[in-house]
């Protein structure tokens, strides 16, 4: 049985769009598992709409590497390989240490106290569920004054794709502690105005977790 929230789509124009968004939610959060087979009439039964829309919905999840489909299974929840975990992150390093490096020197208060909330959430929220959303929102608030739509863009697409085994690392490992340490030491920096020193400590950021999360892959999948 899958784990979605069914939802009356009927009277909505954008069926296709609260398919996409469901199911993107259930398998980031990992609420749909790796290899999970999504069968069109039993999602369109669940949101009470046709199959066009699931069908829209599923390509444009195809598109963002989530779901891939699979001969004589059909559409399934996308595993990740260990390689394709490291360039992902090798491709966040890249883009999020730039991204931030052009944030700095435009950060308001108003950005910073939006951001120095989401560290003192992330410092004591104790439901690993969360942990994730809360993640993201820190760096995007720092992330939003760089004002890269695209970026932003191409940053939740790659999250997405890895967000599901970062939340199980962070739960089953000791990696929440040093998250919120490294979160804390980019906020210094962020805030005292330091752009280079903020995009080296937001690269050196993912490449440990991208580090902590192979090894822990490597350790589940044995």
């Amino acid at each position: 049985m899958l784990k979605l929230d069914p939802i009356d789509v009927r009277q909505s124009a954008s069926a296709a769009d609260l398919v996409f968004e469901a199911l993107r939610k259930a398998i980031v959060e990992g609420d749909l598992a790796e290899g999970e087979h999504l069968r069109q009439d039993h999602i369109a039964r669940l949101f009470n709409t046709s199959r066009i829309p699931v069908r829209e919905a599923l390509k444009r999840l195809e598109q963002d590497g989530l779901v891939t489909n699979e001969r004589y299974r059909g559409t399934v929840v996308a595993a990740l390989s260990s390689a394709e975990v490291e360039e992902i992150f090798e491709f966040r390093a890249l883009i999020e240490s730039e991204i931030v490096r052009l944030a700095v020197p435009r950060l308001t208060p108003e950005h910073l106290a939006e951001a120095q909330r989401h560290l003192q959430a992330f410092a004591s929220e104790r439901d690993p569920s969360l942990w994730g959303e809360i993640n993201r929102n820190f760096h995007y608030s720092l992330y939003a004054a760089a004002d890269r739509p695209y970026h932003l863009q191409v940053i939740r697409s790659s999250l997405d794709r890895v967000d599901r085994y970062l939340r199980a690392q962070l739960t089953l490992t000791d990696g929440i502690g040093r998250a919120r340490a490294e979160h804390q030491a980019i906020y210094d920096v962020c805030a005292g105005g330091n752009a280079d020193e903020a995009a080296r400590l937001t690269r050196a950021h993912i490449l440990d977790a991208s580090r902590s999360l192979l090894a822990f892959l490597d350790q589940r999948r044995r």
